[in-house]
């Protein structure tokens, strides 16, 4: 038995009962998702709760504490359920709530176990698609297609002979020519404008890697909930990332921005104070997949949830790129701080 099977073993039972709750309540979820239904406000900067946090909630957490009634869980909506602290679950039953409450369908149900404050295992579950993507520590991340890696998942297309034209479509008689109209003067012909230069088109397939010697990069930013709006440093990094990247991504479903990450579909994750519920799920997928973690200025960084939110501010990518994004964090916090 291969390390990554032994792994995988270990926590079998947990991941079972985690996939299995992760879609009960995604199935639920999409169910209702153009339902009418209730939604509240909670803290002071005015995030969402929904019915449907609460019903994805109770379906997750009832499956985890028949099964493992010992341990610790960590809800968003519930708080912390006593149990042992060796093992803490984390749930985010509906990540995206502020999504759904606008009725976009951007939104994903994360589940994932800690021990002695480090991920072992995590889970992320689309509902809209259907799709889940899950890993456990040392044995990989999988999802549709199976295994992922840091190049990513999805197929290749490879270039193949263009067929052959078949025979053309009999003519059929031509249409009457009526008059024609009376010619007018032609307009004066300005100079041809000189031919602006046209770079060549991607033709990758969305669930291919982006190479990582793209001039641009597409990144996922995510920030917590108690970020205020006029944070220097928050906005620092947000205004160099949109000048110096492709695109940013602020999907306000951070999970969902860790399967892309994952699958290499997109090519970095920069975090600010990032919540500690759904973090440790998400990051342990794109750690199993090959991808890697600093601090904003390059130092080494630990995926967890204990401690204040300020000590989860991080850069995560493929190794091909991750230095170039440290450059632009490292840059911008310099900036900031001056």
């Amino acid at each position: 038995m291969d390390r990554a099977t032994e792994e995988q073993s270990d926590y079998a039972a947990e991941l079972k009962v985690a996939l299995a709750a992760a879609e009960e309540a995604g199935r639920m979820l999409r169910a209702r998702f153009g339902d009418t239904w209730r939604i509240g406000v909670k803290g002071e900067d005015g995030d969402v709760v929904t019915e449907l946090d609460l019903a994805a909630e109770r379906i997750v957490l009832g499956r985890l504490r028949e099964a493992f009634p010992e341990d610790r869980v960590w809800s968003e909506e519930a708080g912390v359920l006593a149990g042992a602290a060796d093992r803490t679950w984390l749930v985010d039953p509906l990540d995206g709530s502020n999504n759904v409450a606008i009725g976009l369908p951007t939104y994903a149900v994360g589940i994932g176990l800690c021990v002695a404050g480090a991920p072992v295992l995590g889970v992320v579950h689309e509902p809209h698609t259907g799709a889940t993507w899950h890993a456990v520590r040392g044995g990989g991340t999988y999802g549709r297609g199976g295994r992922l890696g840091a190049d990513g998942e999805g197929p290749v297309l490879a270039a193949g002979p263009v067929p052959a034209a078949g025979p053309a479509p009999a003519a059929g008689p031509a249409p009457a020519a009526g008059p024609a109209p009376a010619a007018g003067p032609l307009p004066a012909v300005g100079p041809v404008p000189a031919a602006v230069p046209v770079p060549a088109a991607e033709t990758l397939p969305p669930d291919v890697a982006v190479p990582a010697s793209s001039p641009r990069l597409v990144v996922a930013w995510t920030q917590g909930h108690s970020v205020r709006k006029d944070d220097a440093l928050a906005e620092a990094l947000r205004v160099a990332l949109e000048r110096r990247t492709r695109r940013v991504l602020a999907l306000w479903a951070p999970l969902l921005g860790w399967s892309m990450l994952a699958r290499g579909t997109i090519d970095g994750f920069v975090g600010y104070c990032a919540e500690a519920v759904d973090f440790p799920p998400g990051a342990l997928l794109a750690l199993e997949a090959g991808c890697e973690f600093r601090t904003l200025e390059g130092g080494p960084f630990r995926v967890g949830f204990a401690g204040p939110d300020t000590t989860r501010c991080f850069v995560a990518g493929r190794p091909g790129v991750l230095d170039r994004l440290v450059a632009l964090t490292r840059e911008a916090v310099g900036a900031a701080v001056a």
